[in-house]
C-alpha cells in the first residue's frame, strides 16, 4: 500500500513539472492621454471652462465673475477696444476661459466667439494683447441627385439636403427655369461642398458648383467656371459655352407664382369688366423683395392712384420695365441699378385685391407681354476661354452624367 502511494506521489511530480510554463512578466503600457487642440492652444495643458454670455454680461463683469480684479480688468479692456468692440458680446455666443494648471490657478486666456468661425484671444497674463482668430474651414465635395415631385424645396427636404441649395439653384437658373412651373418627373442632379469645422462640426453650404436640371424633357447643364481671374469673376455656362445669364431675369420675384398673366381682354375683379391687363402679376407675401429684372436707371418713381407706389426703369434703348404696388416709395429717378438689386418690397398700395407686383415689360415703347418676348442673351465668352472651356467642362459634365439618380448625399 505504501509502495503505491509513493509510486503514485512520484508520478504527479513528474506530471505537474512537466506542466510548469516560464511565467512572462507582464508588461504594462503606459495610459497615453489624448491631446486635445482648439483655438491653437493644447486644453491639457490648462484647466478649461466653457460657458455663453448670460444677459446683463459686459466683458468687464464677465472677467470679474472669473478671478480678475481692477485696475487689471481696466488695462485688459483698454487693449481690446483697439480690435474688437466690447460693446458687441452678444447673449448666448460661447467663450472659453483657460487657467493655469500651477497651485495657484490663475486665468491666463479668455475667448469669444462671435460666429462659428471667428474668435477672439485675450490674453490675461502679464503680457496683455489680443487678436482676432479664424477656425480652419475644412471644404468637402458631396454630389446629390432628386426627382421632383410636388416642389423643388419639398424635394430638398425629402433628401434632408439643405435648403440653401434650391436658392443657389434658383439663382443659377433664373435666367431659364421658372421653379413655380416644375413639373412631376423634372429631375436634377448637382456636384456642391459643404463647410466644416474641427474637421466634422458642419457649419452650412458652401455653394453649388455644376449642376443637371431637366425639365419639361430639356437638359439643362450648368458649370461653374472663371471667366476673370484678376476680379475673381465666375458665372456658369452649359455644355456647349453658352452663359446661362441673360439680360433679363424670367421673374422679378424669387419663388413667386403668377396669379395673373398679361392679357388685353381680361376680366378684371377689382373693376368687374373686361379691361387690358398690360402686365404679368406675381403673387407673394408683403414685404418680400422686388429685384430689377435687367441692369439699367430708374427713370420714373412715383404714386398713383391705380398703381400705387411704383418705379420704372429704363435698360437701353428698346427695353424698359416697371414695378408696380410697391410697399412703400422705391428708388430715387437716375439710380443705376444691377441686374438682381432690390429695388423695392411687395405691397398692396393702389388698385389691387391681393399683395403682388404687376410687372410691365416695354420693347420698342410698346408694352409687350415679357413671357412670350426672345430676350436678348448675355455677352458671349471669348473663342480663346471658349476653347479653355470645354476642355475644363467634359470631365464635369461626365460626373454628372453619371450620378446615381438614386443616391443622395448629405
Amino acid at each position: 500500500m505504501i509502495k503505491k502511494i509513493f509510486k503514485l506521489s512520484i508520478l504527479l511530480f513528474i506530471v505537474s513539472c512537466g506542466n510548469d510554463k516560464k511565467v512572462e512578466p507582464e508588461i504594462i503600457q503606459p495610459k497615453i492621454e489624448k491631446i486635445i487642440k482648439e483655438f491653437g492652444f493644447i486644453l491639457n495643458n490648462y484647466e478649461v471652462k466653457k460657458d455663453t454670455i448670460d444677459r446683463g454680461d459686459s466683458f468687464g463683469l464677465i472677467l470679474e465673475k472669473n478671478e480678475l480684479y481692477y485696475p487689471k480688468i481696466f488695462n485688459i479692456v483698454n487693449e481690446v477696444k483697439k480690435i474688437f468692440d466690447i460693446r458687441r458680446v452678444n447673449v448666448g455666443r460661447p467663450y472659453t476661459i483657460l487657467y493655469s494648471k500651477d497651485s495657484i490657478r490663475k486665468p491666463e486666456y479668455f475667448i469669444y466667439q462671435p460666429s462659428s468661425i471667428d474668435y477672439l484671444v485675450v490674453s490675461l497674463g502679464d503680457s496683455i494683447y489680443a487678436e482676432k482668430k479664424q477656425k480652419e474651414v475644412k471644404v468637402v465635395e458631396y454630389e446629390a441627385s432628386g426627382v421632383i415631385k410636388s416642389s423643388l424645396s419639398e424635394t430638398m427636404q425629402e433628401l434632408g439636403l439643405s435648403p440653401l441649395i434650391t436658392n443657389e439653384l434658383s439663382e443659377i437658373y433664373a435666367w431659364n427655369i421658372d421653379f413655380f412651373r416644375l413639373e412631376k418627373g423634372d429631375n436634377f442632379k448637382i456636384l456642391y461642398t459643404s463647410k466644416f469645422i474641427d474637421d466634422s462640426i458642419y457649419i452650412g453650404l458652401n455653394r453649388v458648383h455644376n449642376a443637371y436640371f431637366e425639365h419639361r424633357g430639356k437638359p439643362f447643364y450648368a458649370v461653374e467656371y472663371e471667366t476673370d481671374s484678376i476680379r475673381g469673376i465666375t458665372e456658369y455656362f452649359d455644355e456647349n459655352g453658352k452663359n446661362l445669364r441673360r439680360a433679363f431675369l424670367l421673374s422679378p420675384v424669387q419663388f413667386s407664382r403668377i396669379s395673373s398673366r398679361y392679357n388685353l381682354r381680361r376680366k378684371i375683379a377689382y373693376y368687374g369688366r373686361v379691361r387690358p391687363h398690360y402686365g404679368t402679376d406675381f403673387a407673394a407675401p408683403v414685404g418680400t423683395p422686388i429685384r430689377a429684372t435687367a441692369s439699367g436707371r430708374v427713370e420714373k418713381s412715383g404714386y398713383t392712384r391705380a398703381n400705387g407706389y411704383y418705379i420704372k426703369i429704363k435698360h437701353n434703348g428698346s427695353y424698359s420695365t416697371q414695378y408696380l404696388h410697391m410697399r412703400k416709395k422705391g428708388l430715387k429717378v437716375g439710380t443705376q441699378v444691377k441686374q438682381g438689386d432690390k429695388i423695392g418690397e411687395i405691397g398692396m398700395t393702389g388698385y389691387t385685391s391681393g399683395p403682388h407686383v404687376c410687372y410691365r415689360f416695354w420693347k420698342n415703347g410698346k408694352q409687350v407681354d415679357p413671357l412670350k418676348q426672345k430676350l436678348p442673351e448675355a455677352k458671349p465668352i471669348s473663342d480663346e476661354l471658349r476653347l479653355k472651356y470645354l476642355t475644363y467642362m467634359e470631365p464635369i459634365k461626365y460626373k454628372l452624367d453619371n450620378i446615381n439618380s438614386n443616391l443622395n448625399f448629405e
